[in-house]
């Protein structure tokens, strides 16, 4: 449970896999979903992609390449690597939360406006849009917050307990997996009208390290119970705030629209 390697090759790459299976979430919603939205910007259905949009795909790209490279060094017993590029990460996820803020604003006044003052044959669609992004913004908030709590925990423990370091960076890094989980179209969903699914899917992202944790080590690990202990009240209070007429006047007051 410290994290002490043993020699079952599962357990010493179980979170290389775990790294490469986020990766692969995120490629199986950003990749089509970016072709589909390239082709509306070069036909004119769309407006152009902001700069911070690129800018957080490339901080978050790094940063679950980042998220496997550290997994691969400690596999490999390079643990004096993992800890120099740890640096890096905490950058990187400093730098994520930093772009997320801007992000958000900036979309949403970006469809905000096409919805009031752009072409006409565009502007219901834009304006049902903005509607779903008054919702879609709990979700971020509560990415915003979390994601970094977990992380700040994951970073403290990094000496004192290295079992809970890593769990807590894995499952913290599951909470912005939505983004790409939302994206996979064969999925079945409940979004727009509930966030119920997706909360389920970013869940079931996390799931093989709870799985190899119940059988490998035979007890929950205390790291499940304190994530599950904030994103599942958060998750709750998220479904009570979904497309409530409360809500959707709060989110453009905190938008200023």
């Amino acid at each position: 449970m410290s994290g002490t390697p043993r020699a079952h090759a599962l357990d010493r790459w179980i979170f290389v896999v775990m790294a490469g299976w986020f990766i692969a979430i995120v490629l199986t919603g950003f990749i089509p979903d970016s072709i589909m939205k390239v082709g509306m910007v070069q036909a004119g259905a769309r407006p152009p992609f902001p700069l911070v949009l690129h800018m957080h795909a490339v901080v978050m790209g790094s940063f679950l390449l980042t998220l496997l490279a550290q997994s691969w060094l400690m596999a490999t017993g390079r643990r004096e690597y993992h800890m120099r590029l740890g640096v890096l990460g905490f950058l990187l996820a400093t730098l994520l939360v930093a772009v997320g803020l801007v992000l958000v604003p900036t979309i949403y006044h970006q469809v905000w406006q096409g919805a009031h003052f752009g072409p006409p044959a565009m502007r219901e669609r834009l304006l049902e849009r903005a509607s779903e992004l008054d919702d879609i913004m709990l979700m971020q908030i509560q990415v915003g917050l979390l994601f970094p709590l977990f992380l700040a925990i994951a970073f403290k423990a990094r000496l004192s307990n290295a079992g809970l370091h890593k769990r807590m960076m894995f499952l913290a890094t599951a909470i912005p997996l939505a983004a790409g989980i939302v994206r996979i179209t064969a999925l079945p969903e409940t979004m727009p009208g509930s966030p119920i699914s997706l909360q389920l899917y970013v869940l079931l992202a996390a799931s093989p390290m709870f799985v190899w944790d119940v059988i490998r080590n035979r007890r929950v690990h205390e790291a499940y119970g304190i994530w599950l202990a904030v994103y599942v009240p958060t998750a709750v209070l998220i479904n009570l705030l979904w497309d409530t007429p409360w809500w959707h006047a709060t989110a453009r007051q905190l938008m200023g629209v």
